[in-house]
């Protein structure tokens, strides 16, 4: 097909929220333009170009995060500012160029998705470089507290999950005709699920009537064995099912407890959307991508852990919101779960409300929309207009960083070229 557009969507590995809203937008595309479109989903930090420290960070995230909370918080909080964050654009500008510069090269897309930030500032280099401006749409996958370095300049339109993060980025000088608000994206099997409860229940085997708590964990999740061994114990009327998120310790000792409640135990689902649906409310952390699926399936939430960083104001903006509640012992697990199954579930039932508020179950659809757009208009190509002093990317970062931070990044490139 002549006119096929093609669409490169950029994510990484730390963490779970960015490929699987990367995910999440290329099923949408591909409902949406079917073979009209060619989509490539690329993670640019596997290329053995990539210096390592950054190919590393995907892998080291897990142990950082988990290890060394307060350590990761520091980094977080350090960076998040005006002058850490510009000397950290031009570092990746460098480091990342070549990389960027053969994916345009090779690809030629129409239109560029990025749901992790680090790509921005070697994509704008490269588009400065070589005069062609491909339509950028960087996909911001946090509820809250989102780091600055997600909102670049070179982005068509940076997309926020809610208002929140809306006016967060005007606060940062941010340009708010560059910003649509449209959620986080999920997958879409999330919204095309119309059994009821009870016809889902009845499918997996489980009591149609009883009230459902789905726990889902990983290696980042603690307290999950101690959170359903507190409710397995607490004499409610309550059914689990419990996810160990492919974390063979985990499930292990998810199948050591001696179950008094009726327990459903998974290494591993596919099936997520579904057992979501089963569901009545879920235990889980505060991570961005089991957040916003929680909020677009409706889902009442009991957090029991939540990483500094971003994390926080996940959590935040959920207890905020009225659409779950913070557990961090036992008690205060006994305590939740009260609240919710009194007075025929009151409290439960509003948490419900409240989380189908904040959800946007069709954002990748909405996305998808944006992105689809623009591919259609396709790259500008400004070769005939001259930008002066830009012929290299030595050139275009000097033009706009410190000479100073530039001579330093040029030894750390050196010391990286020599292996």
């Amino acid at each position: 097909m002549a006119d096929k557009k093609t669409i490169l969507i950029l994510s990484a590995d730390a963490g779970f929220g960015h490929r699987s809203a990367a995910l999440a937008v290329q099923a949408a595309l591909e409902e949406l333009a079917g073979e009209e479109c060619e989509i490539h989903l690329l993670n640019p930090l596997e290329d053995k170009r990539t210096p390592f420290f950054l190919r590393d960070s995907q892998a080291d995230y897990d142990q950082i995060v988990k290890q060394a909370p307060e350590l990761y918080r520091l980094g977080y909080d350090a960076s998040d500012n005006v002058i850490p964050n510009a000397i950290a654009d031009t570092a990746l500008a460098v480091l990342l160029y070549d990389v960027m510069r053969d994916m345009v090269a090779t690809y030629k897309p129409d239109a560029i998705v990025t749901t992790y930030p680090l790509y921005q500032s070697a994509l704008e280099a490269v588009f400065t470089i070589d005069r062609v401006f491909v339509p950028l749409f960087t996909v911001v996958t946090d509820l809250s507290n989102v780091h600055r370095i997600w909102f670049h300049k070179a982005a068509t339109a940076c997309l926020v999950p809610n208002q929140t993060v809306f006016d967060q980025a005007v606060a940062g000088n941010y340009d708010p005709q560059k910003l649509i608000e449209t959620g986080i994206p999920v997958s879409p099997r999330l919204n095309q699920e119309t059994r009821s409860k009870a016809e889902i229940r009845r499918e997996l085997g489980w009591d149609e009537n009883k009230m459902t708590i789905l726990a889902v964990g990983s290696k980042r999740v603690d307290r999950l064995i101690e959170t359903a061994d507190t409710i397995n114990h607490s004499g409610f009327p309550i059914q689990m099912a419990m996810a160990a998120g492919n974390d063979p310790v985990l499930y292990e000792g998810m199948k050591s407890i001696d179950w008094h409640i009726p327990a459903y135990l998974f290494e591993y689902v596919r099936n997520m959307p579904v057992l979501m649906h089963a569901a009545d409310a879920i235990i889980c952390k505060a991570g961005g991508l089991i957040v916003t699926e929680s909020l677009a399936c409706g889902l009442p939430l009991l957090l029991i852990d939540v990483l500094p960083g971003q994390e926080t104001g996940n959590a935040e903006i959920i207890l905020k919101g009225g659409a779950g509640d913070m557990a961090t012992n036992p008690m205060q697990v006994l305590e939740a779960i009260s609240h919710w199954m009194i007075n025929d579930q009151a409290l439960l039932k509003t948490r419900a409300e409240n989380s189908r508020k904040m959800g946007k179950p069709f954002a990748a659809h909405d996305v998808a929309q944006i992105v689809w757009k623009a591919a259609q208009e396709g790259p500008v190509d400004r070769h005939r207009q001259r930008i002066a002093g830009r012929t290299s990317l030595q050139r275009l970062l000097d033009s706009y960083r410190a000479p100073q931070w530039m001579d330093r990044i040029s030894e750390i490139r050196a010391k990286i070229d020599r292996g």
